[in-house]
């Protein structure tokens, strides 16, 4: 059971210029509530990535974690994130264009996603192709 209690986007800018787009929302999942954020950059031919860690210190750990936080992305957007296990035990989670799109259904992300696309949008992009990230 998945429960969203709110959300938000803002842009930060990372140590080499380059504009981020921070997505935060609050959820509950099976009893367990928490904040959550996922961080879009644009990267190799000018693709929107995001991506997000999984907390150690939630309730059941970081794969506990990773679990919820791919029910909650699963419920805004219709698709889980990818999931990868790092080194040192830590998990991201990977989400694509394609859940960008998704979070842009939601009046309280929309504005802030479009304008974070015009604003890092390059001569290269990809012209609104979505590719799987």
């Amino acid at each position: 059971m998945v429960k969203v209690i709110g959300g938000g986007a803002e842009f930060d800018v990372d140590r080499g210029g380059k504009i981020l787009l921070r997505i935060r929302f609050t959820a509950e999942v099976d009893g367990v509530r928490r904040d959550y954020e996922i961080t879009y950059g644009r990267y190799e031919k000018n693709v929107g990535r995001g991506f997000a860690y999984a907390c150690a210190n939630a309730p059941g750990g970081r794969s506990a974690d990773a679990e919820r936080f791919s029910a909650v992305v699963k419920a805004l957007t219709g698709r889980e994130p990818k999931v990868c296990q790092k080194s040192g035990g830590k998990i991201m989670m990977k989400c694509s264009r394609w859940h960008l799109e998704g979070f842009a259904r939601y009046a309280e992300l929309a504005d802030d996603i479009e304008r974070w696309l015009e604003e890092t949008s390059r001569k290269h992009d990809t012209g609104g192709v979505l590719e799987e990230g």
